[in-house]
């Protein structure tokens, strides 16, 4: 959770400052659903996320440095600087990757799941989708076809209360986790999701459920992040209530798990103190690593896609 939200703030200065081109969606606030879910995965696992995902193959145990060297448009990224901070993938890490297209992760985790069941193996998907993705028809034709043939993927619902600037409450009826009935499959809603045990037990049954070959499981988790919807974004509206604001951010999922781990005498202060010291370190390492590689050669700039190399010459 900690290398998430260093990684995050790091970013967002950088973008601001012209280091990242673009903008980035940051998961500050959200860590806890991330890593809580993520944990319950095992080597070999698969993973796709949304917009919203720096943190996701950082919690699957992706290096940071390469991550950053992505979001910074370098050939050392992940995606050798291809895909930016909206389209990272990491196969290295079972992370499959990510898109800005609300909603259209789900159907490449419902992929992986159906590779998997083909294949024999015991891997199950993981994959994420916020409130506003929710009302997409791809989720529901997704979860209609694992439910059918009792493919091992888990539908996580973040619900951090806004799609953008528009409240859940107002555009989708119901809870969200209780659709999966619909589709023959377990709902489940994390009440606080800021609390990474609880989402660590919850994701972990539905894991297990996969691997049993009991089909999918749908996971509703309420979140809230703390930042804009994208950094440097700006709304004219101030859409978010300020005692709301307050009691999220009074929930933030690293001081309570810090807190918990203390209290519990699983550690002291000053070991959290370290740790903590050593991520920055870790961050400050994985920016220095993005800002010295190169970015990509002119003449890859074709590489990798799916065309004819005839067909480009004239653009080269």
């Amino acid at each position: 959770m900690l290398r998430i939200r260093h990684f995050d703030e790091r970013a967002s200065k950088m973008v601001k400052r012209g280091y990242i081109p673009g903008t980035v969606h940051t998961s500050i606030g959200q860590e806890a659903q991330v890593v809580g879910a993520c944990m319950a995965l095992r080597q070999g696992d698969h993973m796709t996320g949304n917009h919203r995902s720096h943190g996701h193959p950082i919690g699957m145990r992706s290096p940071l440095g390469p991550l950053m060297a992505e979001l910074a448009g370098k050939a050392t990224g992940v995606c050798k600087g291809k895909g930016g901070s909206l389209h990272l993938a990491d196969y290295k890490v079972g992370s499959l990757g990510e898109s800005g297209i609300t909603g259209s992760s789900i159907p490449i985790a419902l992929g992986a799941g159906l590779s998997a069941q083909v294949l024999g193996e015991t891997r199950v998907a993981l994959t994420f989708f916020g409130d506003g993705a929710a009302n997409q028809g791809v989720l529901y034709e997704s979860m209609n076809m694992a439910s059918a043939w009792k493919l091992p993927v888990i539908f996580l619902c973040e619900n951090n209360h806004y799609a953008l600037s528009t409240p859940a409450h107002t555009v989708t009826g119901g809870r969200i986790c209780d659709r999966g009935a619909g589709f023959g499959m377990p709902g489940t809603r994390v009440e606080d999701g800021q609390d990474v045990l609880a989402v660590h037990e919850v994701v972990a049954e539905a894991v297990a459920r996969a691997r049993a070959g009991e089909g999918p499981s749908l996971v509703e988790v309420m979140t809230y992040r703390f930042r804009e919807h994208s950094e440097g974004l700006r709304i004219n509206v101030d859409y978010r209530d300020a005692d709301e604001r307050s009691f999220w951010t009074s929930r933030d999922p690293i001081l309570l798990f810090r807190k918990a781990l203390i209290e519990a005498g699983k550690a002291t202060a000053e070991q959290m103190d370290m740790i903590e010291a050593e991520i920055l370190q870790e961050v400050e390492e994985c920016v220095t690593f993005a800002m010295e590689s190169p970015v990509p050669a002119r003449e890859v700039a074709f590489a990798d896609l799916y065309s004819d190399p005839y067909e480009l010459e004239d653009v080269l």
